[in-house]
């Protein structure tokens, strides 16, 4: 059932605000339809395919890695818009950009970049990055830097998961500061905890880092459903079991967060997407039954996955390097790609380091970290 005011709840593309560089009319897309398609095309789009999710990029093909989680994020949210009655396409744009701005070696990776930039004043945070991406980094256009994406998309990628304060530093106040974002963005952190924490389950599972039973010990819903998988597939195997149940979790998630939406936008006797924006809490939340399954998913993951030696110790490894290579970079500019030279005209060194290191694909960070600190 969509929302009873899904229409004007949700974000309509034919009337945003804009973009910087005002643009025509595309003969056959409209703005949210080609902001998705300039995401796609752009080249950090296409590098997150080998940065880390959880596990290191390129450690098995099967894991996921920080590209197709964006496709999952993308499915579930869209799924979420489609039930609500919200723009999915809006929807979609935002969960293919939402992790544009994550460097390598994942959040461990973000941390020592913002570790780094404190020491000069500054700091790194994904979705600020992910910001300068579309607004400066990329360059595909002849009449502006980056993707010249609509405001609302924009103020998507800042806001899905944090809110920005009136008080916020100057740059931020073109984006509603002590305002809510859309629905669409709203959903979207959501939608993100629901795809991560249903994949790494199953790339954990799949690593032999926990079975079956372990799992069904520690989340109630899990524990139930395979009984009932057990009943109904008795020759199954242990990974179809798995599955079969993984996707029932998924899909109780899912429902959990399209239910607990549209009550919480009842309750809340909204009618229009200023109503929401005005608010003092948002309104894209999981019902308590789902919250619940949820944080016990989350549970299971930090303490069998997350906490895991290896990881941690790769993840260990991955920072002391990522901070040594902006070391020497700071103390030898010049040895950054030639685009990002050019950029040293303009900018600050470390902002410079920071944008060419948070830009670098796993592989890519070893083969330059080798090439000029070595092994």
């Amino acid at each position: 059932m969509l929302l009873p005011q899904s229409i004007r709840l949700g974000s309509a593309a034919e009337n945003l605000r804009g973009r910087k560089f005002p643009e025509p009319a595309h003969a056959y897309r409209n703005d949210f339809q080609r902001d998705r398609d300039r995401v796609i095309h752009s080249r950090a789009f296409r590098r997150m395919e080998g940065k880390t999710q959880v596990f290191a990029a390129g450690l098995c093909d099967h894991f996921r890695n920080r590209l197709t989680h964006s496709i999952e994020v993308s499915q579930v949210a869209r799924t979420v818009a489609v039930a609500l009655g919200l723009n999915e396409e809006f929807t979609e744009t935002l969960a293919l950009a939402h992790d544009l701005g994550h460097p390598p070696f994942g959040h461990a990776g973000e941390r020592e970049l913002n570790r780094q930039m404190q020491r000069y004043g500054s700091a790194f945070e994904h979705n600020r990055h992910a910001l300068r991406i579309v607004d400066r980094l990329e360059e595909r256009y002849a009449r502006f830097d980056g993707l010249n994406l609509t405001f609302e998309v924009r103020e998507g990628i800042l806001k899905h998961s944090r809110e920005i304060a009136a008080g916020a530093d100057p740059e931020l106040q073109e984006f509603l500061p002590g305002l809510r974002p859309p629905l669409e963005a709203q959903l979207l952190d959501l939608a993100d905890e629901i795809a991560y924490n249903t994949a790494d389950l199953d790339d954990a599972f799949s690593a032999g880092l926990f079975s079956i039973e372990a799992i069904r010990q520690e989340v109630m819903l899990f524990d139930h459903l395979a009984e009932r998988v057990d009943t109904q597939f008795p020759g199954a195997t242990e990974r179809v079991r798995f599955w079969e149940v993984q996707r029932q979790i998924m899909n109780s998630l899912i429902g959990g967060l399209i239910d607990g939406t549209r009550a919480a936008v009842d309750a809340a006797r909204v009618e229009t997407l200023d109503d929401i924006r005005s608010l003092d809490i948002r309104l894209a939340v999981l019902t308590p039954e789902a919250k619940e399954v949820n944080q016990q998913l989350r549970a299971l993951l930090v303490a069998h996955l997350y906490s895991h030696p290896g990881l941690v110790h790769d993840r260990e490894l991955a920072v002391v390097k990522l901070g040594s290579l902006f070391e020497y970079l700071i103390a030898h500019p010049e040895r950054v790609s030639p685009g990002y030279r050019e950029s040293l005209k303009e900018e600050a060194p470390e902002r410079v380091v920071c944008d060419y290191l948070a830009g670098m694909t796993d592989a890519y960070f070893h083969k330059v970290y080798g090439e000029l600190i070595g092994d």
